[in-house]
C-alpha cells in the first residue's frame, strides 16, 4: 500500500473532535439523556475522546458503551446477538436515549447498518445519530452522518487509514492506494 497524502495530523484530528462535539451538543441542546457507542475497534478511543472533550466543556461525563457489531455483518451468514451494550463491564440502559454512534471511517454503510441491528436488538433509543471522523463517500446504502470530522472525496481503489495513539502509538489519517 502506498500512502498518497496526509489527511489529518493529531492536531488536525483534536481539531475535528473538538467541532464535533460542540456539534452534538448544539443540536441536542445539551447533553440530558445521551450516551456515546463506539463502534470496535477505533470507534471506541474516538467516543472516549468525544466524551471527555464533552465533560471538558459541559462538566458532566457521558457514558460511553463499546460495541462488536461483527455477528451483524451482513455478510457473514450466521447472526447472532451480542447482549447488552457495556461501559467497563457495567451495562446502561440506551431505552428512550439519544444514542450518537461513533466510528472512524464511514464509506460503505454497512458498518453503520450493523451497528443499527445491534442498537435495536438491545433496546428502544429516543434517536440514534452518526458522527465519524472520516466520510469517505461510495455509500451502498442511505445513510449518512450527522457529525463529520473531515469528507474525504476518494476512489474505490483508494484507501483511508486512521491511526489512534490508543492502539497504534500515533495520530494521522492518510489517503493510501
Amino acid at each position: 500500500m502506498i500512502e498518497k497524502a496526509q489527511l489529518m495530523d493529531e492536531k488536525a484530528m483534536a481539531r475535528a473532535i473538538t467541532r464535533i462535539s460542540h456539534e452534538i451538543i448544539e443540536k441536542n441542546k445539551g447533553i440530558e439523556d445521551l450516551v456515546l457507542l463506539g463502534v470496535k475497534t477505533r470507534g471506541i478511543p474516538l467516543a472516549k475522546r468525544v466524551q471527555l472533550k464533552i465533560e471538558e466543556i459541559e462538566g458532566t461525563l457521558l457514558p460511553v458503551g463499546e460495541i462488536d457489531i461483527s455477528r451483524y455483518r451482513d455478510d457473514i451468514s450466521e447472526r447472532r446477538v451480542e447482549g447488552a451494550v457495556y461501559d467497563d463491564n457495567t451495562s446502561f440502559d440506551i431505552d428512550k436515549k439519544t444514542v450518537v454512534l461513533i466510528d472512524d471511517v464511514l464509506y460503505t454503510g454497512r458498518t453503520v447498518r450493523a451497528a443499527l441491528d445491534y442498537i435495536i436488538d438491545n433496546g428502544r433509543p429516543k434517536a440514534i445519530q452518526l458522527a465519524v471522523l472520516v466520510d469517505r463517500g461510495h455509500r451502498e446504502l442511505p445513510i449518512r452522518a450527522d457529525y463529520v470530522g473531515k469528507n474525504v472525496p476518494t476512489s474505490k481503489n483508494e484507501f483511508i487509514s486512521v491511526k489512534l495513539s490508543e492502539i497504534d502509538g500515533e495520530d494521522s489519517v492518510t489517503i493510501n492506494e
